[in-house]
């Protein structure tokens, strides 16, 4: 067995943590249950997202409680937790923080010191990212790609682990700056918070205007954390479900031949590389979080909305005729086979026995 393949085999100690960590995830729910009603997908995503090391992106209209999912989910897994609330005025340095120049009362010596910003904590929650100028939204790209900032020539490392959990509002535009493609692209989840059903706005309604004190018990650690972030990565994908991952991000690429062709009439930009990742880590995470040591092409389709819909950009006949990236992507999971020819080698195998 190669280097490479032991990496990605689960130890005995991996197998238990996975079964704590499938039962710490219904404790986690439960604990977010005590304060936000409904919302399951929501939270689900968010999770999938910690425990693959990717950041999201939530839009939804303001009173989702979006701002309290992420605060309560910091305190059930004991992180530290800062909200940015991004404005037209806010600078770069108000996020990452600035040097200032500091003298030594002893010495009289002179020396500039680094004071951080916001940005160093666990948890970020970027506040309505759109309302602040693209020089601002730039200064997080550094912090989510490199989990660190480079202030004076001097790199200074976030503290791991390291989320950025990003909102956006879909309704008020006037003020706001649209994301770029590029910047959307690092995100790993676009996650849709939707308004509660009937039986959940009644819920709502009877508890939060009633005075009742709700406290959440922290269920995970940093440490443990960031030991399940790598043990989700060395859970094994089979070849076929790499092939179909990839066949699902390949038939998003207009310029591919063989993409289909409502792709290429509807679609103006498909996912880069960085889609199909997001989409096995995204499969991996989320069979860990169900106990299972396997992933699945289920596991990858139910994943494959909140990675691809910000990366699959639709043009214009498509935005007029009312399609929008994720009914492609319904038809895309629809239309495309779950098995290709050769599914089950790697192309190397292929080659090697043809």
């Amino acid at each position: 067995m190669s280097d490479q393949a032991a990496n990605n085999q689960l130890s005995a100690d991996d197998t238990q943590a996975l079964e704590a960590l499938s039962n710490a995830y219904s404790t986690i729910r439960n604990e977010l249950g005590k304060v936000i009603v409904g919302q399951e997908q929501v939270v689900e995503q968010l999770m999938i997202a910690i425990f693959a090391q990717g950041h999201c992106l939530l839009e939804g209209v303001p009173g989702l409680a979006k701002t309290l999912m992420v605060s309560t989910l910091a305190k059930t897994l004991n992180l530290d937790f800062n909200r940015i609330q991004f404005t037209p005025d806010l600078m770069p340095s108000d996020i990452t923080g600035t040097e200032v120049i500091q003298e030594d009362k002893t010495s009289g010596a002179r020396e500039f010191k680094f004071l951080k910003g916001p940005i160093f904590s666990n948890i970020i929650l970027a506040d309505e990212i759109n309302r602040t100028p693209p020089k601002t939204q730039a200064a997080l790209l550094e912090s989510m790609q490199e989990k660190q900032v480079t202030i004076g020539g001097h790199r200074n490392p976030l503290p791991a682990p390291f989320f950025v959990l990003a909102t956006q509002n879909p309704i008020e535009q006037e003020g706001t700056y649209t994301l770029p493609e590029a910047q959307q692209d690092r995100f790993m989840f676009k996650v849709f918070v939707k308004y509660p059903s009937y039986e959940e706005e009644y819920r709502i309604a009877e508890t939060t205007t009633a005075d009742i004190e709700v406290n959440v018990d922290q269920v995970l650690s940093g440490e443990d954390i960031l030991r399940l972030q790598h043990m989700v990565r060395r859970v094994p994908v089979a070849p076929h479900v790499i092939h179909y991952a990839l066949r699902l991000v390949r038939a998003t690429r207009v310029l591919e031949a063989d993409a289909p062709e409502f792709v290429k009439d509807s679609v103006s930009w498909g996912a880069g590389p960085r889609g199909m990742q997001y989409l096995l880590l995204g499969g991996k995470a989320r069979a860990v979080l169900e106990g299972r040591s396997y992933v699945t092409t289920d596991d990858i389709r139910a994943v494959a909305h909140p990675v691809l819909r910000h990366r699959v950009i639709t043009n214009f006949s498509a935005e007029s005729a009312g399609i929008n990236s994720d009914a492609v992507i319904d038809r895309l999971i629809s239309e495309l086979p779950e098995r290709g020819e050769n599914d089950e080698v790697a192309p190397q195998l292929q080659k090697a026995f043809a």
